[in-house]
């Protein structure tokens, strides 16, 4: 074993603490791969003694003690090092001590103990050959670290993203052609970004100073990064417009992020070089004007996002010719005209999104593509009926074509979709029935089919639908469009076996097109975004429509179902006591109908009902108990129906069990009281007077009349006499 120079154990289930034994003898290792496994505690003493040790992964395990306690300090000769994804507790403030190794990468993503006042540590101030180096993830504060730049002037590779560095950002003064990526996104640097930032950094591939406070103007000097590929400046302060030498110059150019910030004037520079740009994201800007004609020189993109800028003009018929398109994005614009016919050269789309425009007609009829999965067409101005542009679409799950003036009924291809999860439709001019088509969607989370005409019964066949109660998870998240860029950060080849799986990767989750779907439930419209909570939503909007019959009690099996709104339509019969099993249910809203019958007291078994109404109906008998989630529902709930009484209606208990009298007269009951009384005595006296009148008139029935009387008083003389003798 003392000729051992590589041990490579990385990825191999282990756990525990390691032994002492045996690393004593292990005085040649050069290379050393403990990591991906579940070690923790201290490190083995006779580590010390490997002063050949060049290469040592640590990463992805339990360790928790010091670097100043532990035996790496001695290890003379190291020049690869990677903590990250352990807890290491540093030195304080107060400590000082000198590192035997001059290193030439070193990770500690995600590994420093998050403490409120966490510093870089300080041994890093006597290290002057790192070449890549990795702070990123440990919320470390102070000023930015300059002297880090400065101290290694052939440092490579730069990430402090997600840490609280502070003001001022500074770049050194004099040039280094060695820094390839920067990344220190995620902190809380501000003011303008260094003008001179390209000429500093000539060869810089990869920078990335997103989710910062950055302020001022795009600098002109990025436009001599000719080597750069990807440039993500978003969520900043920035101002002004994009500047010309940026689409002129940074000729290999691939990623551009300048979302959420204050850009504005023309969407892109009228001169574009940037023949090999595949994502690009200029959304929530304030770009005004038409889509330039420059932009059709990028024909490579993958993906673009224009979306909430004040855009205007037609959709560009130009692009049909990025055939690579996959993810198209420019909604909350106020672009018109029609969704022209050369997007159906677009034959790889996933995502299309031109919501809250001011679009007229439907998708063309060409459009036949079979990746598509998202369409946000909402708020718009298309009419006419739904054609069957998505009928061969099996693939898509989400179809958002609301607030539109569509007629006509719902297509009978609608039951093909058979991944579709989210129908959304509300608010156009769509009549006939519900076809049960619909019950085909297996996958089905979220149904809105409100402010329209339908008619008809309400599909007892929907319990077939899911809507949430499978543990599968639809593909309601983001467009995936990942984009990998390794930058090897084991810088000789010996260290290659060590190291290989922690490789620099650029994956750019935000390159991905955000799910946004809007639902109104618990009498708000809320909108849901891509990820657990949208995965967990699952409901049905029928309201506002002339939906006739009972409410079929299979709606009571749909177990996980969290909205139902039924308002506004002309149901009747009762309301099913099945519904006591809807036990995940948050909002019921059962409001202006015609339903009959008592409410079932079984629903006060529904613990999570935020919203609960009746409202407008013909109910009668007690309100439910006020217990758990019921003990919140005020009169608004129950009011409108005449026949219903109990708390939280007003006055409406009284000693005999009863309605009271002041309730059924507020209530407009079926007795009013003082009504009935004044029209008894009237009619009893009208009654009373024709009778002395006939027998006044006619003394033929007045002799019967008298006869009849003295019958009755003969009869009761000998009834009562017998009885008293």
């Amino acid at each position: 074993m003392t000729s051992l120079i590589v041990l490579s154990m990385r990825t191999c289930g282990l756990n525990g603490s390691l032994p002492n034994q045996g690393w004593c003898e292990l005085k040649n290792l050069q290379q050393l791969g403990l990591g991906d496994n579940h070690f923790e505690g201290r490190l083995p003493s006779c580590l010390a003694n490997m002063t050949t040790l060049r290469a040592l992964n640590l990463a992805f395990n339990n360790f928790n003690r010091s670097i100043s306690h532990s035996p790496i300090l001695s290890l003379q000769s190291l020049e690869y090092l990677s903590l990250s994804y352990n807890t290491l507790v540093d030195e304080t403030e107060s400590q000082s001590w000198t590192s035997y190794f001059q290193l030439k990468f070193l990770s500690l993503s995600s590994s420093l103990a998050r403490r409120p006042t966490r510093t870089i540590p300080r041994f890093l101030h006597y290290q002057y050959k790192l070449q890549a180096i990795d702070l990123s993830h440990n919320n470390l504060v102070g000023k930015f670290p300059t002297w880090l730049l400065e101290n290694n002037t052939r440092l490579e590779i730069l990430n402090l993203r997600n840490n609280n560095f502070t003001n001022p950002f500074q770049v050194p003064y004099h040039p280094n052609p060695h820094i390839r990526k920067i990344d220190i996104s995620n902190n809380d640097l501000g003011g303008p970004i260094p003008t001179n930032l390209g000429l500093v950094f000539p060869n810089l591939v990869h920078l990335n100073i997103s989710q910062n406070a950055f302020a001022g103007i795009i600098p002109s000097s990025l436009g001599n990064l000719v080597s750069l590929m990807t440039l993500d400046l978003s969520s900043n302060h920035l101002s002004g417009t994009i500047p010309d030498h940026l689409g002129m110059g940074c000729l290999n150019l691939i990623y551009l992020k300048l979302s959420n910030n204050n850009l504005s004037g023309q969407l892109f520079p009228a001169i574009n070089n940037l023949r090999g740009l595949k994502y690009l994201y200029l959304d929530h800007n304030q770009f005004s004007g038409k889509i330039p004609y420059s932009l059709s020189s990028s024909t490579h993109l993958i993906a673009f996002d224009f979306s909430s800028n004040s855009l205007s003009g037609k959709l560009p018929r130009w692009i049909g010719n990025m055939t690579n398109l996959g993810q198209i994005v420019m909604a909350k614009n106020q672009l018109e005209g029609p969704i022209p016919i050369e997007l159906c050269k677009v034959k790889y789309i996933m995502f299309l999104d031109l919501s809250e425009n001011n679009l007229s007609d439907f998708v063309p009829l060409c459009f036949n593509s079979l990746n598509i999965k998202h369409v946000h067409l909402g708020k718009n101005r298309l009419s006419g009926p739904i054609t069957s542009a998505f009928k061969n679409s099996f693939d898509l799950v989400t179809l958002d074509l609301r607030d539109n003036s569509l007629t006509g009924n719902i297509p009978d291809w609608i039951g093909n979709l058979s991944s579709l999860s989210i129908l959304l439709l509300k608010a156009n001019h769509l009549q006939g029935m519900i076809p049960i088509q619909i019950c085909l969607l297996g996958n089905l989370t979220m149904l809105d089919l409100s402010n329209n005409n339908f008619t008809g019964p309400i599909p007892h066949c929907l319990s077939n639908i899911s809507f949430g109660a499978t543990n599968q998870k639809s593909d309601l998240g983001s467009f995936s469009t990942s984009f990998v860029i390794r930058a090897s950060i084991y810088l000789e080849r010996e260290a290659q076996e060590i190291f290989e799986n922690h490789d620099y990767y650029d994956s750019f989750q935000d390159v991905d097109a955000q799910q946004e779907v809007k639902f109104t439930t618990k009498r708000n419209t809320y909108s849901y975004k891509a990820g657990d909570i949208l995965n967990l939503l699952s409901g049905i909007d029928l309201s506002c429509n002339c939906l006739s019959g009972e409410i079929p009690l299979e709606l009571g099996y749909l177990s996980n179902i969290r909205a139902l709104n039924l308002s506004h339509n002309n149901l009747i019969g009762s309301i099913p006591t099945t519904f006591s099993n809807l036990k995940e249910m948050e909002s019921l809203d059962l409001s202006h109908n015609k339903l009959n019958g008592s409410i079932p007291p079984q629903l006060i078994e529904l613990n999570f009902l935020a919203v609960f109404s009746v409202a407008d109906n013909n109910l009668s008998g007690r309100t439910p108990e006020r217990k758990g989630q019921f003990g919140t529902f005020d009169e608004s709930s129950y009011m409108g129906n005449p026949l219903l009484y109990g708390p939280p209606l007003p006055n409406t208990w009284n000693k005999t069990g009863l309605p009271s009298k002041d309730k059924r007269e507020e209530s407009g009951g079926f007795i009013d009281m003082d009504f009935f009384c004044i029209s008894f005595g009237v009619s009893y006296t009208i009654v009373l007077l024709g009778i002395v009148a006939v027998l006044y008139i006619n003394p033929y029935w007045r002799q019967v009349w008298f006869s009849f009387i003295e019958v009755c008083i003969t009869k009761s003389f000998y009834f009562f006499g017998c009885d008293f003798l």
